[in-house]
């Protein structure tokens, strides 16, 4: 690993890009950061409330893009359209992560009951999924809880980074009881401070967990 290690940052709100950034300041600052932006994929996956092949193909276009922009790894940071990057994750042979599987990963280790505060609805059944194919495969006794609080994702997109990170830590009582607390999205990594002041719980943000794994990958 070099410090021209580039990683193509696939980003389809610009609400998840400060987040990314920040994780790698503090994890790998030597990084190429390459951030990619297609702001239309984030309202068009809201509006069909599922994942249609056409959304599938704009991310897999994504990733081939980062190809040709020289990435030696690939970290998408929307969590709407798991069943799409793992499409790219079977095709490249570069690195490419998920937003959540790393956190997912980590969170397995602090033990058996998981709570998730998530803040964007039509995510919330595709990161469930993921969290329980995770678990089954790692043979882990493992159960999640979500507490979504969608008034959070309005205030942030207004603009209103404040009021998010107090709908989420006034939220957090919910899932207190939990062995760990997840912030489901990159945009919800914002907040982990007011979140832990508020719990006695281990609390992971998926920004985070995502860079330590690719450094981590390609070190090796």
């Amino acid at each position: 690993m070099t410090d021209a290690t580039r990683i193509a940052l696939i980003n389809v709100h610009p609400i998840a890009m400060q987040p990314v950034e920040d994780a790698f300041k503090r994890h790998w600052p030597e990084a190429d950061r390459a951030p990619i932006l297609d702001e239309s994929l984030f309202h068009d996956r809201g509006k069909a409330g599922v994942l249609t092949k056409p959304l599938a193909d704009r991310i897999v276009a994504l990733g081939e893009y980062a190809k040709l922009c020289g990435a030696d790894g690939i970290l998408y940071t929307c969590s709407a359209f798991g069943e799409a990057i793992e499409s790219v994750q079977r095709s490249f042979a570069m690195p490419v992560l998920k937003p959540n599987e790393a956190m997912f990963e980590a969170a397995l280790e602090h033990g058996r009951k998981v709570g998730m505060l998530a803040t964007a609805p039509f995510a919330v059944g595709g990161l469930e999924q993921e969290f329980r194919e995770l678990a089954q495969k790692r043979g882990a006794d493992a159960t999640l809880r979500t507490h979504c609080v969608a008034e959070a994702m309005q205030a942030l997109t207004r603009g209103e980074a404040n009021e998010h990170n107090r709908l989420l830590a006034a939220a957090a009582h919910h899932l207190a009881d939990c062995d760990v607390i997840i912030l489901a999205h990159f945009s919800t990594s914002r907040a982990e401070d007011v979140v832990k002041a508020r719990v006695d719980v281990p609390v992971l943000t998926a920004p985070g967990a995502a860079v330590l794994k690719l450094k981590r990958l390609l070190a090796a």
